[in-house]
């Protein structure tokens, strides 16, 4: 199998080439910098991405508050977080940083507000 890759391991953008020879052998060609055999395999065998989204408020004036995961999350528990991201609201004020989800899923992951709201 193979798969053509554009590499965000860097500013380059290199276009990679990656092909599974046999069990667990992928081939990286294309690369200008070692991250791009790194991140080829790793968005070849199990990509992931950094998630942002919304969660609703208890307020009136400011009804949403933007959230990011702290890390990379496999993509395949993507529509999992946003639907659970969706169900919840919370109470104002948050701060910057703060964590709304601790360990998504058992993943390690933690999803944090980006943006400190006061009370409205």
């Amino acid at each position: 199998m193979e798969k053509e890759i554009i590499c965000l391991g860097c500013p380059n953008g290199c276009r990679l080439c990656v092909t599974e020879r046999g069990r667990g052998d992928i081939e990286v060609l294309g690369q200008q910098c070692d991250r791009g055999i790194d991140y080829g395999r790793e968005e070849f065998l199990e990509p992931k991405r950094i998630v942002t989204a919304v969660v609703r408020t208890d307020s009136d004036t400011v009804p949403f508050v933007p959230v990011k995961t702290d890390k990379p999350l496999v993509m395949d528990l993507i529509p999992k977080l946003i639907e659970e991201l969706y169900r919840r609201e919370t109470r104002l004020p948050v701060r910057a940083g703060d964590v709304l989800l601790e360990d998504f899923a058992d993943t390690g992951v933690r999803v944090c507000f980006t943006r400190t709201i006061a009370r409205a």
